[in-house]
Formats: structure tokens, C-alpha cells, sequence
């Protein structure tokens, strides 16, 4: 049965349940059908809003990037207890977002389409990472920095996903904050 969905509210809804359907059933489980009945609305409303699959992927990655860095807090890190507790909070309390996108990332190697929005994802992370690095004490030219914290991010978070106890990706949290405060220029965090 179609719920009312608030004028302004459907294409956030839509992209939403993108993100919920295809964390649960993988890409091959989403449909326009299915992710209108997630959203309880007429299934003509994901077309009328995003046309084809690929619009409505590629919003999805979008929103679920920008969530994600506002879940975790990525470019306002200012400890080593914060850092890794904001991290492990957004995972626990939103794993539909990391799902999702690891997803997208698998399939950008597959289809070419992706792989614009899967870079934009990268630059995104990066960018974010290097504000919260400006906390640390390295310039905003810490393009390499950034980029390094972040892979060791993301294979950090891919291990949660995975199962690894949280314990030792706390451990490895730790280990990298310490490592970017000893490599940072002036260090104004500890």
C-alpha cells in the first residue's frame, strides 16, 4: 500500500531505500518495484524521479558518501578516543551505508558507468579526511596524508563488515591516529 510521501520529501526517500535494498539484497535485488515498496509508494515515482537504475545508483552513492562523512564526523576528528568512537558509531548504527557503497565499488568494475561516481567517492573521503587532518596540524595540502589515512580507513571498515571483532579494529584505529600525530608538521592534537 503507497504512503504519502511530504512534496520535497519522495526523491530522498527513494534514495534512502536504494541504499537499504541494495545493502540487503545486493545489486542484482534492486528494482524500481522493489524500491518503491521499501518506500511504501507507487513504483511510478522512482522513474518519475530518477528514469533508470543508473541515475538512481549513482544518487544513492552521492547521498550515501555525504551521510556517511557526516556520520562519522571524518573532518572534525580531534582525538584518538573521538576518532575512533564517532568511526565504530556511524558502522554500528548505519551499516546499510558501508554496505552500499562497497557494492558500488565492486560494480564500478564491472560497469564503466560507476566509475566517475566510485572516484567522486575517493576525492570525497580524501577531501574530508584532509579537513580533519588541518586539526592535526598538517597544511590543506595534504593531499598524500589524507589519501594514505583513508585507505587504512576503509580497510579498516571493510574488516568490520566482515566481521572482525571490534577490539582490533579499535586497535587498528588507534594505531593509525598515533601514526598521523607523529608524522603531522606541528602537533595540535594528541
Amino acid at each position: 500500500m503507497a504512503r504519502a510521501v511530504k512534496y520535497g520529501e519522495g526523491r530522498e526517500v527513494l534514495i534512502e531505500s536504494a541504499v537499504r535494498v541494495v545493502a540487503e539484497k545486493g545489486l542484482r535485488g534492486l528494482t524500481f518495484r522493489a524500491v518503491a515498496e521499501r518506500a511504501q509508494v507507487n513504483n511510478s515515482l522512482v522513474a518519475h524521479h530518477f528514469g533508470n537504475r543508473e541515475a538512481l545508483l549513482s544518487a544513492a552513492l552521492e547521498w550515501a558518501v555525504e551521510r556517511s562523512i557526516a556520520l562519522t564526523r571524518l573532518p572534525d576528528f580531534e582525538s584518538e578516543e573521538g576518532f575512533a568512537d564517532a568511526l565504530l558509531t556511524s558502522i554500528r548504527s548505519s551499516p546499510e551505508l558501508q554496505a552500499f557503497q562497497y557494492e558500488m565499488i565492486l560494480e564500478a568494475r564491472r560497469n564503466p558507468v560507476f566509475r566517475a561516481p566510485v572516484e567522486h567517492l575517493y576525492r570525497r573521503y580524501a577531501e574530508a579526511m584532509q579537513q580533519g587532518l588541518l586539526h592535526l596540524g598538517y597544511d590543506e595540502n595534504s593531499e598524500g596524508p589524507s589519501r594514505h589515512a583513508f585507505a587504512a580507513l576503509d580497510g579498516l571498515v571493510l574488516q568490520y563488515m566482515a566481521g572482525v571483532e571490534e577490539s582490533s579494529i579499535r586497535a587498528g584505529l588507534a594505531d593509525l591516529w598515533h601514526g598521523l600525530v607523529a608524522r603531522a608538521p606541528r602537533t595540535a592534537a594528541n
